[in-house]
């Protein structure tokens, strides 16, 4: 599966919700490295790439009401819209099997 189909199911949902997607985040893949590749767009986009068993990578969208424009606080670490309007972000890590896909940080 292309990556690039994560960025279209996640503007389908937030389009549904008649929300907006901040483009300056991004998932990151999960490895030895710290935010190593692949990157995860969180919107429609045209990256190469496809999921390939024993991947693990995290998505984590920033969806919000309004502005797409973050604004980083000046801890350097909490991120709100430019406008102040609500918004929300979670984080999931996601591993690649043989049989589909592995949430790593399912909460129940």
């Amino acid at each position: 599966v292309p990556f690039k189909r994560i960025g279209d199911e996640i503007q389908k949902v937030a389009n549904q919700r008649k929300m907006n997607v901040v483009k300056s985040f991004v998932g990151h893949g999960v490895g030895t490295v710290f935010h190593s590749s692949p990157v995860i767009m969180h919107y429609p986009n045209r990256e190469p790439g496809k999921m390939q068993v024993g991947q693990t990578f995290t998505i984590e969208p920033m969806l919000t009401l309004g502005s797409i424009k973050p604004k980083i606080w000046k801890d350097n670490w909490t991120a709100v819209t430019a406008d102040g309007s609500l918004s929300a972000q979670f984080e999931h890590t996601l591993l690649i099997t043989d049989s589909g896909v592995d949430i790593l940080t399912q909460y129940e």
